[in-house]
């Protein structure tokens, strides 16, 4: 039968059940010889705090608390009652509110890390003899930290470890994200076949799972989705590296060579028929000349021009691009385009703005060449506003282009036209 002594708090503070419990606890617990640290003690609980539900608000009490007991050390021999009033533990505690002083002081109440030894008007105060000592005190017992000291430090090593684990998954999570991005990139670049994009939709679903403050289940969860992941992407391309359709010849990777010479006429021109004994065609600048004094183009000249003698897309002059694509020019280095390898770069970004896939995008690489694939992005920004799906457009103009019977030259020219605004001459 229990005969140890139970105190009941003071004034409107309700007496529990869970109150009752943990002070019977302490009265039957097996007594501790020996001192404790009680800054040890201390940063034990702070390592556990989220095991007892503290919050950092009640470490800060703790910590007042603590230093009211004038030892460095917690001995089970003494009393451990100290009693300050609120006023003093409020200045201890960094200034704390008294509102969130009393919330504090409860939690730590309710965690059983001390408990209430109420006087009879709930004031805070001892009971000295004639030398001197304390023979009776009314405030906060230490004691259930001298008590668990040994179950505290367990606890905090549990935690620890714990977080320790947590970080190592957070770690390993990482680098398989890593490693799953780049090799989506690189299989995209490369010009490897599958369906990237849907592997990149099954990635981002995986990333979107993991919460904000994700536990150690959670991210082991997501961890061995994206090892999974990774693993079939390594496999993918192992065996497409085995098989002769990645032989890397120069041919699968010429999509990827880029020209820098913001000049290159004599390449990037159509040749003239002259040569052929046919009437000679005037070239691009002498069509943007009778642009200007007429207003209008010659349509025989861009069909004739639009590709070459091998039927490949021909690449028209960057400084026809800029002109009739002039908006594409905020998304270069300095909000200007000085060279092909510019407007590449810029083309790559827009391309993620308007939600154009890297598949839809490498596809028109290939078939048109990376400069027209560029010019092709350039021409769907400048008319975002009346085209419904960008990527779906672009799919589309790769269809036609790879079947012979889609051109720049005629889009590139109704832009210069409606640049120039109706009634107005193109300067």
């Amino acid at each position: 039968m229990h005969t140890g002594h139970v105190t009941t708090p003071f004034g409107r503070r309700p007496m529990t059940l869970a109150l009752v419990k943990s002070q019977m606890a302490m009265a039957e617990a097996k007594p501790i010889t020996g001192r404790i640290d009680k800054w040890k003690v201390f940063r034990d609980i702070c390592e556990a705090r989220e095991r007892f539900g503290l919050q950092d608000r009640a470490l800060a009490v703790l910590d007042a608390l603590l230093t009211f007991h004038p030892e460095g050390e917690l001995d089970a021999d003494r009393p451990l009652v100290v009693f300050p009033s609120n006023g003093q533990l409020s200045v201890r505690a960094h200034g704390i509110a008294g509102t969130t002083l009393r919330r504090q002081l409860a939690a730590l109440v309710d965690a059983g890390l001390i408990q209430r030894r109420d006087s009879p008007n709930g004031k805070r105060y001892a009971h000295r003899g004639n030398d001197g000592a304390i023979e009776q005190a009314f405030g906060f017992d230490l004691q259930p930290l001298v008590v668990r000291a040994a179950d505290i430090a367990l606890m905090a090593q549990a935690e620890a470890a714990e977080k320790l684990r947590l970080r190592r998954l957070r770690e390993a999570l990482t680098i398989c994200r890593r490693d799953v991005r780049k090799l989506i990139s690189a299989a995209v670049e490369e010009g490897a076949p599958g369906n990237w994009e849907q592997v990149e939709a099954v990635y981002v679903g995986i990333i979107a799972r993991l919460p904000r403050r994700a536990a150690a289940p959670e991210v082991t969860e997501v961890l061995e989705e994206m090892e999974m992941l990774r693993t079939e992407i390594l496999n993918r391309l192992q065996d497409q590296l085995n098989s002769s359709k990645m032989g890397g010849n120069d041919h699968q990777h010429g999509a990827h060579i880029q020209n820098s010479n913001t000049d290159p006429i004599d390449e990037l021109e159509p040749r003239s028929e002259k040569e052929q004994g046919e009437r000679p065609e005037p070239d691009v600048g002498e069509a943007e000349g009778k642009i200007e004094e007429n207003g209008a183009h010659p349509p025989r000249l861009i069909e004739t021009k639009a590709r070459k003698a091998d039927g490949a897309l021909q690449v028209f002059p960057l400084a026809l691009v800029l002109r009739a694509c002039p908006t594409i020019a905020d998304y270069g280095p300095g909000g200007e385009l000085a060279n092909w390898r510019a407007l590449m770069g810029a083309a790559v970004v827009v391309r993620s703005m308007l939600g154009v896939s890297p598949s839809a995008y490498q596809e028109a690489c290939e078939v048109m060449g990376p400069e027209n694939a560029a010019t092709a992005i350039a021409c769907i920004l400048e008319r975002a506003g009346q085209i419904n799906s960008a990527g779906g457009y672009l799919r589309d103009l790769t269809r036609r282009a790879k079947r012979g019977e889609f051109g720049l030259g005629p889009m590139l020219m109704s832009l210069i036209r409606h640049n120039a605004g109706p009634g107005r001459q193109l300067a």
